[in-house]
């Protein structure tokens, strides 16, 4: 089996939006490969690319939102959240900060949980709402995404404020404005920085053996 090719074939599938067909290929792939390693060649990298997509005009944010829940509830249905096959892991959660442009959020978050991760989305929220959900949920990692400059630039604020909960969350983030400008995250004191949904996994993979 290609599984390239079957990736391919599966990406059609999510951007028509058929379910059955999508459900139909990622059975197929099972029967050579496990749960996870056909979810991390078949369904992150596709998301990747409709993100990817829909940035340069070619994908409509109905195929972005409606394809993740698709890719969502595949790895739910083959990957449940208490099979023994998910990734043993601390409390993360994600957000959009101050800012109401939840689809770079959405793409990272499906990435996230079709990579067998589990997270609390806390959607858009405020500084405040975002600090007492942290400490109340005690997470250990936080992911925030953000659009516009302003908001990014209202993390550094959110870094000192959770400086005095405990255990410190490490905290990633990412949005346009990071891309833009490469040294931002540091400027604004998070500890990580995803420029895009896979290097999201593959930060949040560095985090939790950090902290293990």
């Amino acid at each position: 089996m290609n599984i390239s090719l079957q990736a391919e074939a599966f990406e059609e599938k999510l951007l028509a939006l058929d379910r059955l067909s999508a459900r139909q290929i990622l059975e197929e792939t099972l029967t050579e490969y496990s749960v996870l390693q056909a979810v991390e060649a078949l369904i992150v990298p596709c998301l990747e690319r409709i993100g990817s997509g829909w940035e340069q005009g070619r994908v409509a944010l109905s195929q972005v939102y409606l394809g993740g829940r698709i890719c969502e509830e595949l790895v739910d249905e083959f990957l449940p959240p208490a099979a023994p096959q998910r990734i043993d892991q601390p409390p993360m959660a994600i957000a959009v900060l101050e800012d109401y442009h939840l689809l770079g959020k959405r793409i990272v978050y499906s990435c996230l949980r079709a990579s067998g991760f589990e997270l609390l989305d806390y959607g858009h929220a405020s500084l405040e709402d975002l600090v007492l959900r942290t400490s109340k949920d005690r997470v250990r990692i936080l992911l925030v995404s953000v659009l516009m400059l302003r908001s990014a630039l209202r993390v550094k604020a959110l870094r000192e404020a959770l400086e005095h909960l405990s255990p410190v969350p490490r905290l990633v983030v990412g949005g346009a404005p990071f891309r833009f400008d490469r040294n931002l995250w540091q400027e604004v004191g998070a500890d990580a920085v995803g420029m895009n949904a896979a290097e999201a996994v593959e930060v949040v993979s560095r985090l939790i053996k950090e902290i293990a």
